[in-house]
């Protein structure tokens, strides 16, 4: 949401003409959006939306956003913008946001939807919401070892909505919380007589029945994390941990009955003062008796790999970037991941290993938020992506 955001403002920036003033930090002179966003903490902002990934053919879109920080937030963040830190404002609590969005794609494929991201008590109290309805459609190469002769396009129509809410422990940084998602679709390939084409003999039956059918999944779940980001949006050091287990059952309205256990390791090294590290590590694993719907259905995540592309019940993955910070607002990233997917977890060390590398550059557009922006360039195992990307790559939020 937050990405978005940032994107979008940096897009339509120069044509706030009767806003110039407010758009260039007192500190350095540079371009940054901090005292608008302050000062608007309650507007509305009309944001246009690009979406780089190849899986769906690219795309544009519209979201509206709506800033709420009391008066209290905006005095704080503006005496810490005038200090002599360049990075002052980072440590404080970002503002809480509501979104509301429409995008399509040159795949024909559309969405619309909102949400909100709230903090409260000091961020003690943190929630997340989200819900929408999409018609998507995506090639489908297979579950893990079970691969299509060729891909199919598969379409999704479906709705959702989901939940987070998290506690922290009094004077640590733990959080606990909870978790809820409800997913109501349609699935079917674009082109039926491709099934028998492609299906694996052994698995053709079981998989025509999960690529045709309506389904619905619902689940709660419990989460634990550690965080000690110095922040959410582009942290230079810090941690945090994540582990969520997921439970769909019958008894709260889900057509299959499975669990979802997800473990993501964020950290972030200063190694000097203009260099730091960061290390990704996650891995995602679906615990069912059959094959899952493809939209249920772990998949790897990395710079470089299109949505879905490689996907298992059992997916594993890391994720190594050095950022060097040649000024106040300027950075330049290198970085290289691996993943594995595969449906038997004793064999995930004979799954077959999908490297990507990439390069890329940040501006840090609003300092007093510790917002930066960019773009990077992926290669993965069959082509090169390029991404917008606006505060970390990785969604830790």
């Amino acid at each position: 949401m937050f990405k978005i955001f940032v994107v979008g403002f940096c897009l339509i920036g120069i044509s706030m003409g009767s806003w110039a003033t407010s758009l260039f930090d007192p500190l350095d002179g540079q371009l940054d959006f901090s005292q608008y966003l302050s000062e608007n903490a309650y507007g509305f902002l009309p944001v246009p939306i690009i979406i780089t990934d190849p899986a769906v053919g690219g795309g544009l879109g519209v979201v509206g956003l709506f800033f709420h920080e009391d008066k209290d937030s905006q005095q704080e963040r503006l005496k810490s913008m005038q200090k002599a830190d360049a990075d002052a404002g980072r440590y404080l609590l970002p503002p809480s946001v509501s979104a509301v969005a429409v995008a399509g794609t040159g795949n024909d494929s559309w969405f619309a939807g909102g949400g909100h991201m709230g903090f409260f008590k000091q961020g003690d109290i943190r929630y997340t919401a989200g819900g929408g309805y999409g018609d998507v459609n995506l090639d489908f190469y297979g579950f893990g070892d079970i691969n299509l002769s060729k891909p199919i396009e598969i379409k999704t129509k479906a709705s959702m909505v989901l939940q987070k809410l998290k506690f922290k422990l009094p004077n640590t940084r733990w959080f606990l919380g909870v978790s809820q998602q409800y997913v109501s679709a349609e699935i079917s390939p674009n082109s039926l007589g491709q099934l028998d084409e492609v299906l694996p003999p052994d698995w053709s039956e079981e998989l025509r029945k999960i690529l045709t059918k309506r389904i619905t999944t619902s689940s709660v779940g419990l989460i634990a994390e550690y965080d000690s980001r110095d922040n959410i949006f582009t942290p230079r050091q810090g941690y945090q941990y994540q582990l969520e287990s997921m439970w769909f059952d019958e008894s709260i309205g889900s057509d299959i009955d499975y669990s979802l256990t997800s473990f993501q390791g964020l950290n972030f090294w200063p190694l000097r003062k203009q260099i730091r590290l960061g290390l990704k590590v996650a891995a995602d694993y679906a615990d069912a008796d059959g094959l899952l719907p493809p939209y249920a259905t772990p998949s790897i995540q990395l710079r470089g790999i299109p949505a879905m592309r490689y996907q298992g019940q059992f997916v594993g993955m890391t994720e190594a970037e050095v950022v060097w910070e040649a000024s106040n607002r300027w950075r330049a990233a290198v970085f290289a991941g691996a993943g594995k997917a595969t449906n038997d977890t004793g064999k995930f060390n004979q799954a077959d290993t999908r490297k990507t590398y990439g390069v890329g550059f940040r501006y840090q557009i609003a300092r007093r938020y510790g917002f930066d922006v960019g773009i990077d360039v992926a290669r993965g195992p069959e082509e090169t992506v390029w991404y917008i990307t606006a505060g970390s790559a990785w969604a830790g939020i």
